[in-house]
């Protein structure tokens, strides 16, 4: 029974000490103007993703994908394009886990 409970322990535990994954100098864009954004998200200016920005931001990844930033991604998002001079071709590097098509983000930094 003992080994049951243990190999069941590090069986949950194991996942918290997945890895992260980073995607770098990636497209960042607001979730409402995720669909249309996506032929040309370097187009998408800052000024749209702030007024969009309680639909939430996220990246398209190198496959043409749109990954949703979670809570935490979501305010590092709008505080880095609040503080930005660019005004499009929004580029980040994102270091977080996926799951699904949400990132758990670690970090968020502007290029």
């Amino acid at each position: 029974m003992k080994r049951v409970v243990s190999v069941l322990a590090i069986c949950l535990v194991l996942p918290a000490f997945a890895a992260a994954e980073d995607w770098s100098n990636v497209s960042m864009i607001d979730t409402q103007c995720s669909t249309k954004a996506k032929a040309n998200p370097d187009a998408h200016t800052k000024s749209c993703a702030l007024a969009c920005a309680k639909s939430g931001f996220g990246i398209v990844d190198k496959d043409g994908n749109y990954l949703k930033f979670d809570a935490k991604g979501n305010q590092e998002a709008k505080s880095l394009l609040e503080s930005s001079n660019k005004q499009d071709h929004i580029r980040v590097d994102v270091s977080g886990k996926k799951e699904g098509n949400v990132i758990h983000v670690q970090s968020v930094r502007m290029l």
